[in-house]
């Protein structure tokens, strides 16, 4: 799984870094609420810890911008202790709080209930769905093709995840755009052919005549099983 730790503390960073790694996360870091804006829609992230005293937003404002688009759980990682700071991180959609200083076995304990409260909400409960000869392990985040495994990219993988998550029904270009890439390119309509494409080659038995990525000419996109 792929962790966002954003905290202005050099060494916050590191050891966080150096543990999450040592327990099988990837690990990206962000020392602003502005770059953790951003990397969250470069990276796709399957949780992001998040410290609130940052130096150019509160944290509760990066909460609250990230759930305008995603759902991707957010663990608070505070020296702030006070309750009325807790209340605001959750009312602005925090999935837990943890206070600082903190012990890295509770903190990997929570990580793991975020994870596992994310998973069973995807889908309707459905952990795998398949189509054709393709499997998606949405609690796993992975990918078979007639038994072998299929690698897809982090952007790849969100937009898959977004058509299963909405399977039959058809997703708009704009919320595809919003929650794959961010609020700032719901315009760049390019994007998408470009990375539907990629998953055609990868998933469909006959690219040029999908029959289960669809699309939904000046609408959007679908996926049938």
């Amino acid at each position: 799984m792929r962790v966002l730790v954003v905290d202005d503390d050099p060494q916050i960073l590191r050891a966080l870094r150096i543990n999450l790694t040592a327990h099988g996360y990837h690990v990206n870091t962000a020392a602003t609420g502005r770059a953790a804006l951003l990397a969250v829609g470069d990276v796709h992230p399957d949780l992001v810890v998040l410290d609130l005293g940052l130096p150019d937003l509160d944290g509760t404002e990066v909460i609250a911008g990230l759930r305008g688009w995603t759902t991707v759980p957010i663990v608070v990682l505070s020296a702030r202790a006070d309750s009325t700071d807790k209340v605001a991180a959750l009312d602005a959609g925090a999935d837990d709080y943890v206070t600082k200083p903190f012990g890295m076995a509770e903190l990997l304990a929570r990580l793991r209930a975020a994870a596992r409260r994310a998973a069973t909400s995807v889908g309707g409960g459905d952990r795998v769905v398949a189509f054709g000869e393709v499997e998606v392990d949405l609690e796993r985040k992975r990918v078979q093709r007639a038994g072998a495994d299929v690698h897809l990219t982090p952007t790849e993988w969100g937009m898959l995840e977004m058509l299963v998550r909405h399977r039959g029904k058809l997703v708009s270009q704009r919320d595809m755009l919003r929650e794959v890439w961010g609020p700032r390119h719901e315009d760049r309509t390019n994007y998408l052919r470009v990375f539907l494409a990629q998953l055609r080659r990868k998933l469909e038995p006959d690219p040029a005549h999908p029959r289960h990525l669809l699309t939904e000419p000046g609408m959007g996109y679908r996926l049938e099983l």
